[in-house]
């Protein structure tokens, strides 16, 4: 049993280092893909800021950690066949369970920014951000390349 349970820590600690490994999508962060990189800069005025929620990342760890310990776990129920079917059980539940907990440690606030620019042409961004970041009547720069766009105060 303690075996198991060394098993099960080094499993979540290992999900949890992962889980942390997920990049921003701020618009004050830069990726170093991103850098000496020409972007268009394009200047404008907020007109409405509404806080969001960015969705977890799916990348499929959660579910192979929480299969891992929920199989691990499972298979010390029983003996012969009821271990088999333990193990069975303890992995699907594990990696649905694991799944739902990536999804939910992953998630990110956010903000949706619509922007009416200098030109008059309005346009809304979606990015990781902190909403009091931004306020209606906020004068921003709208950097663009042809993958990405960002508002930048």
């Amino acid at each position: 049993m303690v075996i198991v349970m060394k098993k099960l820590l080094v499993l979540i600690v290992c999900s949890v280092v992962l889980a942390g490994c997920a990049t921003s999508r701020s618009g004050e962060v830069y990726s170093r893909d991103q850098t000496r990189r020409e972007m268009n800069v394009r200047m404008g005025t907020v007109e409405s800021v509404r806080e969001i929620q960015l969705e977890g990342t799916r990348s499929g760890v959660g579910t192979v950690a929480g299969g891992a310990v929920g199989g691990v776990a499972g298979s010390s129920m029983g003996k012969g066949r009821g271990e088999i079917i333990g193990a069975v059980i303890g992995a699907v539940a594990g990696g649905l369970a694991g799944s739902a907990i990536e999804q939910g440690a992953t998630r990110k606030q956010g903000v949706e920014l619509t922007v009416r620019l200098d030109d008059g042409k309005t346009i809304a961004v979606v990015q990781e951000d902190d909403p009091a970041l931004y306020r209606i009547g906020d004068r921003v720069r709208v950097l663009s390349d042809y993958r990405e766009t960002r508002v930048a105060r």
